[in-house]
């Protein structure tokens, strides 16, 4: 990870009862307080994000430009738990701080991913709430949207070839499905939602697994195509990742 980031930013911050901090880029922003993360006070300028999530993302129109607001939501059975608190294990660990610098050194090295601009934690007790800010990509469709489009479907090297870029980097994407890859209108493919992704030494398990999950997402959301089309496309994809990797991307 990048050791020392001269534009980044913090500042503490309360909302109640609860206390924690504001991570930011200097560059985007001047000055931050919680209510930038409350979607209430963007009021006519957010609008609920309803492609995949949990309710949980909003598109604003903000002074830095389009960006999107995401809550940490959690999924599955632990969620009637609670569905949006996580326990408490150190600042530097939460969901969003760990996401904002992930992201600011995947940027930094290039690679085609949001912008972000600021994250939050809450925290109360043992346990926090947590929220990020970034960069709204326009223009842009999911892979699992333009695999779906008869006559036009998507453009399966050119993801492979990006997949394996991140590969490279080292990026084991906790979540790599249809819906977190979005490809804008030149073609060009961009990877988002790196919550719980990890930098780890380049090896075989992780990045088949990333691979396999990414499949099993294009053969949930396939639509009216036959799971043989999903497999060829899919054949494709891993044809181009392999050979950008072979050649060092």
């Amino acid at each position: 990870m990048v050791a020392f980031d001269a534009n980044e930013a913090m500042t503490p911050c309360r909302q109640g009862r609860s206390y924690g901090a504001i991570v930011f880029d200097r560059e985007q922003l001047r000055q931050v307080e919680a209510t930038l993360f409350d979607p209430q006070f963007w009021a006519g300028r957010a609008r609920p994000v309803g492609d995949g999530g949990r309710g949980s993302a909003w598109f604003i129109d903000a002074p830095f430009g389009p960006g999107v607001l995401r809550h940490y939501r959690r999924g599955g059975l632990i969620a009637r738990l609670s569905a949006d608190r996580y326990v408490w294990t150190g600042a530097q660990r939460t969901r969003s701080f760990a996401e904002f610098r992930l992201l600011r050194h995947l940027h930094a090295q290039g690679l085609p991913v949001p912008q972000v601009i600021a994250a939050m934690y809450l925290r109360l007790g043992i346990s926090y709430r947590a929220a990020i800010l970034m960069q709204r990509l326009e223009g842009v469709r999911s892979l699992a949207e333009r695999a779906q489009i008869a006559g036009e479907g998507a453009p399966w090297e050119e993801v492979g070839r990006m997949i394996a870029r991140f590969h490279r980097a080292g990026l084991d994407h906790a979540d790599l499905n249809a819906h977190n890859i979005l490809i804008d209108a030149n073609g060009r493919c961009w990877l988002i939602d790196f919550d719980r992704g990890q930098i780890r030494i380049l090896a075989t398990g992780w990045r088949e697994r990333n691979l396999r999950r990414l499949k099993r997402s294009l053969l949930k959301y396939r639509g009216q195509r036959s799971v043989g089309e999903v497999e060829r496309d899919f054949a494709r994809l891993r044809r181009a990742y392999d050979l950008a990797w072979s050649r060092g991307c």
